[in-house]
């Protein structure tokens, strides 16, 4: 039976988890699989099905924790909270006052991602070849023809979290990165640093109702048609980093195209290469960890 240190340990191992989770490009998934929680997160979360709400409802609360690993994932939940509450602000400023060099390092950690989640395909096929240049093309229509300023109504705030989420169980790719490419991710950093309630409460129930309703299909998409996946997966995050080059000129039309560098070159580079380098360090970490478990 765990102890309440047992928790506490739990809770600073969400903080490193919401740490990730705030920045695009680094995997919240990651990091739970490197600090020894991943399989107890997914499932715990797959535990979460209807028959946990029908002892919800049937006042079988007890029951319902004990099912759910209820003081796993609140432990976790107050982790994430914390690190996302404390990073938000510094997010806010960065993006405000030093974009170029926060977005370099965004670009260094998306591509690098992108690269590294094809670790995994064995035997290449040219099937596979297809679905990565499928998955470039649907990225970068996506990141052209979408707006920068999307809507901001709670049907959409809701439909974020709902999708951002699922994140958590797809090798290499962050929530982060979805609002990014959905155009909310400055929105969310602001209203996580200025406590707007209602907002939060929306995208929560958002991201409640999507990992509960999506996570089961994405995981079957993944036992099913991994190397498929996978590789339409990179290649969209390829295709995505059309939204995340440093050098963006907004247009008429409220859609941003990508320019070519004209200041700040150096110390983009620089940024580009340490978020190549993190993503990296992190993922061969995990991998030796992995190996060390066999």
């Amino acid at each position: 039976m765990k102890k309440i240190a047992d928790y506490l340990i739990v809770t600073l191992k969400g903080i490193g988890m919401g740490a990730a989770d705030v920045i695009p490009g680094v995997s919240g998934g990651t990091i739970a699989f490197l600090t020894g929680i991943y399989t107890e997160l997914i499932e715990s979360i797959k535990q979460i099905d209807l028959k946990a709400f029908k002892l919800l409802l049937t006042g079988k609360i007890g029951q319902f924790w004990k099912k759910i690993n209820g003081n796993f994932l609140i432990s976790l939940i107050i982790g994430i909270a914390i690190s996302f509450f404390s990073l938000a602000k510094l997010m806010i400023y960065l993006m405000d006052n030093h974009p170029i060099p926060l977005w370099s390092f965004f670009f260094g950690l998306i591509i690098s991602s992108a690269i590294f989640i094809l670790r995994d395909v064995k035997h290449w096929k040219f099937s596979y070849f297809i679905f990565m240049t499928i998955g470039i093309a649907i990225g970068a229509v996506i990141c052209l023809i979408s707006p920068s300023d999307t809507p901001s109504g709670y049907w959409f705030i809701f439909l974020c979290g709902a999708i951002a989420i699922c994140a958590m169980i797809l090798p290499g790719i962050s929530g982060s990165f979805i609002l990014l490419l959905m155009g909310k991710y400055h929105y969310m950093m602001d209203a996580l640093s200025n406590m707007e309630i209602v907002t939060l409460i929306i995208f929560a129930l958002g991201a409640a109702i999507g990992i509960i309703g999506f996570s089961h299909v994405l995981s079957w998409l993944l036992k099913k048609f991994y190397s498929m996946a996978i590789c339409l997966l990179s290649g969209f995050m390829i295709g995505s980093l059309i939204k995340i080059w440093p050098w963006q000129q907004l247009l008429a039309d409220e859609t941003s195209r990508p320019k070519l560098p004209d200041e700040q070159i150096p110390i983009a580079i620089l940024f580009i290469i340490i978020g190549v380098t993190l993503v990296f360090v992190i993922e061969l970490l995990a991998k030796k960890m992995k190996s060390s478990q066999k």
